[in-house]
C-alpha cells in the first residue's frame, strides 16, 4: 500500500512540475512579445536587427552633428560681423584723425612765416636729381630676349650687367653734326643708336689693364671707334667691315669689361664657374687667331681663354675646360661635341660672338649654332661680325639677336665690296698658261724671297700640285688644305707667320679670318666659286691700315658666269677693269645658294606678303 501511495504522489508531482514549466515558458514568450511590440512602436518598420539598430544610431548622430555645426557657423558669423563692425569703426576713427591732421597742417602752413619757403625749395634739386637718375635707368637697353636661347634660364638667373659705358667729356661735348662728320671721315654708318664714336683709346673709359692690348696702335680703327661705345652700353651689335679692320679687339675688349663687371658681387656671374663668353668661328685657323688675341687682351685682367676645334685629340681641350676658363673660342662642331660629352656647359654664358657670321649662317653651320645658342641664356648680349651681309643671312641672324633688334655698324659700303686698300688686277688667261704666269709674278713681286705671298687655289688637289711645282723651281713654299692633318696645317701657318716659308698655297678653308701680318700680295691662281669668297681672299692683304696687292687669274670657260659680279666689285673699289673682262658682259647671273644652287632665291623674308584679290 505504501508503495502504491508513493507512486501516486510521484505522478502528481510530475504533473505539477510540467504545469509549472509550461507556465514559465508562457510568461517568457509573453515578455518577448511585449518587448517586440514596444520596439515596433518606437521604430516602425525596423525588425530589430543589430545592423539596422546601428544605422539608426548613426543617423541620429549625424543629425546631432549637423545641428551642432549649424550652431557653430552661426556663432562664427556673428563673431565675424562683430569684427567687421569694429574694423569699420576703427577706419572711421582713423579717417577722422587724418582729416584733423591735414587741417592742423594747413593751419600751420598758413601761420608759417615766409622765411621758411626757401628751405622747402632747397629740396627741389635733390628730387630733380633722383628723377634724372630714374630717367637714365629707363634709357638703358631693355632686358629683351633672343628667339633662340633659354628663356627659362634667363628668367631664373640674376640680371646681366650690360650698361658699362661712361661717356668721356670730350665725346659728350660732340654735337650731332660733329659725330656725323667723324663717321663720314671714317666711312661709317650707324643704324639704331646715336652714340658718338670715340677718337682715342683714353676716351673708351677702359682701364690700363685692358688698353695694354692696344699698345701697338696709335688710334682705334673705324669699327672699334664706333663699336666700343655701343657694345659697352649693352646693345646687341651687327658689325659689317672688311677683314683686317680690327674686329677681334672690337668685341674682345668689351668682352673683358663685361666679364669683370658681372663677376663682382651682385653680378650675373658672381660666385659661378665659367665659361662666361663664347666666340664661334667657321675655321680652325680663325679660331686659333682669335684665341691668341683674346689671351693677350685678358692676360692682365685674369681672363683665361680656351680654343676648341676639330682635327686634334680632345684630351688637352677637355683638361683646359676642366681647369676653368672664362672664354671659349671654337668651331661649332667641336664645341657641340664637348657639350654632348657634358664637358662644356654654357649655362653661365652671358656674352656671345659670331665671327664671319655670314659664312657661319650660310654654309650649313646654322643647325649647330642653333643647338649651341639654345643652351645659352636668351637675355645674353650677342654680337655678329662679318665682311658681307646678304639678305638671307640677315633673316637667319635675327633669330639669334635680341627681339628689340641690334645696332648695325657698317664700315664702307653695305653692298659687297672689297677692301679699298688693296690694288686689284685681273688677268684673263688660258688655264694651261697659269703655271708660267705664276713664275713671272713671283719673280716680279717676290724677288727678295722674304716677303709673304698667299696663293689661293680652288680645289684641295690643286694645292699639293702647285706646292710641288714651286718647290721644283726653287721656291720655298707650303700648302694647307683638307687632306693634311691639323698638326701639318698649324705647322705650315706658323712657318709662314715666322717668315721661314714665305709662300703659302691655300684653299678657301683658310681664306676667311686668316690674320697674318704683312702679307704683301695675294694671287688667285684659280677664281673662287663665289664673289664673296673673292672678297675674303684678297682681304688677307692690305690689313691694319696697310696697302696690298691682289692678282687674279680669270678663265673664259668656268669663270665667265661671274664676270659681271667681278666687274661690279672692281668698279666699286675704283680699280681698272680690263677690256678682256668686259667682253664677257656685265650681266650678273642669278644668285645661287651654296647649298641649294640655282633654286635658291635671295629675297627679303622680313617683308610682309602682298595680298592679291581677284574680281568675281
Amino acid at each position: 500500500m505504501a508503495e502504491d501511495g508513493e507512486a501516486a504522489l510521484s505522478k502528481a508531482e510530475l504533473k505539477a512540475l510540467k504545469a509549472a514549466k509550461k507556465q514559465m515558458k508562457k510568461e517568457k514568450r509573453d515578455k518577448k512579445a511585449a518587448a517586440a511590440a514596444a520596439s515596433e512602436a518606437a521604430t516602425p518598420g525596423v525588425a530589430g536587427s543589430n545592423s539596422e539598430d546601428t544605422a539608426v544610431e548613426v543617423a541620429v548622430g549625424e543629425k546631432k552633428k549637423k545641428k551642432k555645426n549649424k550652431e557653430k557657423r552661426a556663432a562664427e558669423d556673428q563673431q565675424q560681423q562683430q569684427q567687421q563692425q569694429v574694423a569699420a569703426d576703427a577706419a572711421v576713427e582713423e579717417e577722422g584723425k587724418k582729416k584733423k591732421a591735414k587741417k592742423a597742417k594747413r593751419d600751420r602752413e598758413e601761420q608759417q612765416p615766409a622765411d621758411a619757403e626757401p628751405a622747402k625749395k632747397a629740396k627741389a634739386p635733390k628730387q630733380q636729381q633722383q628723377q634724372q637718375q630714374h630717367q637714365q635707368q629707363k634709357q638703358q637697353p631693355p632686358r629683351s630676349l633672343a628667339a633662340v636661347g633659354d628663356a627659362a634660364l634667363a628668367a631664373s638667373s640674376a640680371p646681366i650687367l650690360k650698361a658699362l659705358y661712361k661717356e668721356h667729356p670730350d665725346v659728350a661735348a660732340m654735337s650731332p653734326a660733329q659725330a656725323a662728320a667723324a663717321r663720314e671721315e671714317r666711312k661709317m654708318a650707324v643704324d639704331g643708336c646715336g652714340l658718338a664714336p670715340v677718337l682715342s683709346f683714353d676716351q673708351t673709359g677702359l682701364g690700363p689693364e685692358l688698353l695694354h692690348s692696344t699698345r701697338d696702335f696709335v688710334a682705334p680703327s673705324p669699327i672699334q671707334s664706333q663699336c666700343w661705345p655701343i657694345v659697352l652700353s649693352g646693345y646687341d651689335l651687327i658689325g659689317i667691315a672688311a677683314t683686317g679692320s680690327g674686329k677681334t679687339l672690337g668685341f674682345g675688349l668689351p668682352m673683358m669689361a663685361h666679364i669683370a663687371a658681372n663677376k663682382r658681387p651682385g653680378g650675373a656671374s658672381a660666385g659661378k664657374k665659367g665659361p662666361f663668353a663664347v666666340v664661334l668661328a667657321p675655321t680652325r685657323e680663325l679660331a686659333l687667331q682669335i684665341a691668341a688675341v683674346l689671351e693677350d687682351a685678358g692676360a692682365r685682367c685674369g681672363v683665361r681663354c680656351c680654343c676648341v676645334y676639330g682635327g686634334v685629340p680632345k684630351g688637352p681641350q677637355i683638361a683646359a675646360l676642366k681647369s676653368g676658363v672664362e672664354v671659349i673660342v671654337g668651331t661649332p662642331g667641336r664645341l657641340e661635341d664637348l657639350m654632348e660629352d657634358s664637358i662644356a656647359r654654357l649655362t653661365n654664358v652671358t656674352y656671345l660672338v659670331l665671327d664671319e657670321a655670314d659664312r657661319m649662317l650660310d654654309l650649313g653651320f646654322e643647325p649647330h649654332i642653333r643647338k649651341i645658342c639654345q643652351t645659352v641664356r636668351a637675355d645674353r648680349q650677342t654680337l655678329m661680325f662679318s665682311a658681307t651681309w646678304p639678305t638671307a643671312v640677315q633673316q637667319l641672324a635675327s633669330n639669334f639677336l635680341a627681339e628689340e633688334g641690334a645696332v648695325k655698324v657698317t664700315v664702307g659700303s653695305l653692298e659687297l665690296a672689297a677692301s679699298h686698300s688693296v690694288a686689284q688686277s685681273v688677268e684673263v688667261i688660258d688655264p694651261a698658261k697659269r703655271d708660267d704666269r705664276l713664275q713671272q709674278l713671283l719673280q716680279q713681286h717676290h724677288s727678295s724671297r722674304k716677303n709673304r705671298i698667299i696663293i689661293f687655289v680652288l680645289y684641295k688637289k690643286e694645292a699639293p700640285r702647285v706646292e710641288a711645282l714651286l718647290k721644283r723651281k726653287g721656291w720655298s713654299a707650303a700648302a694647307i688644305h683638307g687632306d693634311i692633318s691639323q698638326a701639318q696645317r698649324t705647322a705650315a701657318v706658323e712657318a709662314f707667320k715666322a717668315g721661314t716659308i714665305p709662300l703659302l698655297i691655300a684653299t678657301d678653308v683658310a681664306a676667311r679670318g686668316l690674320d697674318i701680318p704683312d702679307v704683301e700680295v695675294v694671287i688667285n691662281y684659280s677664281f673662287p666659286l663665289t664673289i664673296e669668297d673673292y672678297v675674303h681672299r684678297i682681304g688677307r692683304t692690305g690689313r691694319a691700315g696697310k696697302t696690298g696687292r691682289a692678282v687674279t687669274f680669270f678663265s673664259a670657260g668656268a669663270d665667265k658666269p661671274r664676270a659681271g659680279e667681278l666687274i661690279n666689285v672692281l668698279r666699286e673699289a675704283g680699280q681698272p677693269v680690263p677690256d678682256e673682262l668686259l667682253k664677257f658682259g656685265t650681266t650678273v647671273k642669278k644668285k645661287e645658294h651654296k647649298l641649294y644652287g640655282a633654286h635658291f632665291k635671295d629675297v627679303d623674308l622680313s617683308k610682309k606678303a602682298t595680298k592679291v584679290t581677284f574680281d568675281d
